[in-house]
């Protein structure tokens, strides 16, 4: 082949390339301002989206607060998800009955007297047992021999008498439910319930969410919200900080039954203070000026209950409080008294400008389902007014 013919087919050669560089560039234009589009949809999407963090100290109610939503605003649990509790069920149980019966220990050899802790010869071979399970890291199912020990030795004196101390020892508040719920847990063909499973004790770890509207999955036109749940232990509160910015409204959980317990993670710091110096900490957050707060005084089911025997003046936060009659008067002048510190401590801790953001107090209780919808319906209306300026 002549160098001429080289050159000549060089030449037809480089002038073919402009041609297929223009098809190719076309097809990823159009991939290009595809994918742009579809990025556009679902930034307009996002934006009719509102982001609800929930936040609180550990053992307040946030997981189950978030359970209820699932079971109330969407499909709820599907027969593998039931299913996937019982070993969290069944380890409840163990985890109970093993604080108990070593409380029961601790405390015979502290208190004065020492006697009502002390368990029968039979059932402290039982305790043993049983304590020995609850400390593995596995814990086999529930069955009938193994439920009649665990009754035998809730039934005890010394264990109920250990009970009644529950809040210096860990005990979790499913503890009765599931004590009262033994046989059934142990059958072979056990299906944890709804109510099961709004009751299963498992921290979180890590960030959970759901998307939901309080109108329901079946009905459209309403608003979508979508719920970050993270871990209230100390030591997941780092996590915290990535999920603040955007956020239309914190949804902050205090557990106002847990005034005279210790916290899991520092037995020497007291529940309800670390709940108040962590509210202040969220409110003074930057990120969160023209963020609406809706603080929910959760487990009020158990304080109702609490508040009849348990002065709210054991807590160094409550020291001032004077109680009135007792009854059904006390807890409501006791519920108001702890209100009314959580109206102070946001307005103490809110600058002057922010002070107008939103900000509303619920009463709640986590397990009440109806409740719980009619909290989230209040909520939804609260958040349309306030964007539409009314």
């Amino acid at each position: 082949m002549s160098v001429l013919t080289c050159v000549i087919e060089s030449m037809g050669s480089s002038c073919s390339r402009p041609h297929s560089l223009n098809e190719a560039e076309a097809t990823e234009n159009a991939k290009s301002a595809d994918i742009d589009r579809r990025i556009l949809q679902e930034t307009k999407a996002e934006q009719h989206i509102h982001k609800l963090l929930l936040l609180g100290a550990g053992e307040s109610g946030k997981s189950t607060i978030f359970k209820q939503i699932k079971l109330l605003f969407q499909t709820g649990f599907d027969e593998t998800e039931l299913r996937s509790y019982t070993s969290v069920i069944h380890a409840n149980v163990y985890q109970t009955i093993k604080i108990l019966y070593d409380g029961a220990k601790e405390l015979a050899q502290v208190e004065p007297d020492s006697s009502k802790y002390l368990l029968s010869l039979d059932n402290q071979e039982i305790g043993e047992k049983l304590s020995e399970i609850g400390a593995r890291l596995d814990y086999p199912l529930l069955n009938k021999e193994l439920v009649q020990d665990v009754r035998k030795l809730w039934q005890d004196p010394a264990i109920q008498e250990t009970y009644s101390r529950g809040s210096i020892l860990q005990v979790p508040d499913c503890a009765q439910y599931f004590m009262n719920n033994l046989d059934r847990l142990a059958e072979v063909d056990y299906l944890p319930t709804k109510e099961d499973v709004l009751h299963a004790r498992v921290r979180t770890n890590g960030v959970v969410e759901i998307q939901f509207s309080p109108l329901g999955e079946s009905k459209r036109g309403g608003e979508v919200y979508r719920l970050y749940d993270v871990g209230g232990q100390r030591n997941e509160r780092r996590k915290w900080i990535h999920l603040f910015e955007g956020v239309n409204a914190v949804i902050f959980c205090a557990a106002i039954s847990e005034y005279d317990q210790v916290l899991f993670e520092d037995e020497t710091k007291n529940r309800m203070m670390e709940t108040k110096e962590l509210f202040d900490w969220v409110l003074k957050q930057r990120c969160f000026e023209k963020t609406s707060f809706m603080l929910f005084l959760n487990k009020f089911d158990i304080f109702e209950r609490k508040i009849q025997k348990v002065p709210l003046s054991v807590c160094e936060w409550f020291k001032d409080y004077q109680p009135t009659a007792p009854g059904k008067q006390e807890v409501e002048h006791a519920y108001e008294f702890v209100k009314k510190k959580f109206e102070e401590l946001y307005f103490q801790s809110s600058k002057p400008d922010r002070v107008d953001r939103v900000f509303k107090i619920y009463r709640t209780t986590a397990l009440d389902q109806k409740l719980v919808k009619k909290t989230f319906k209040l909520i939804d209306e609260s958040m349309r007014r306030s964007r539409e300026g009314t």
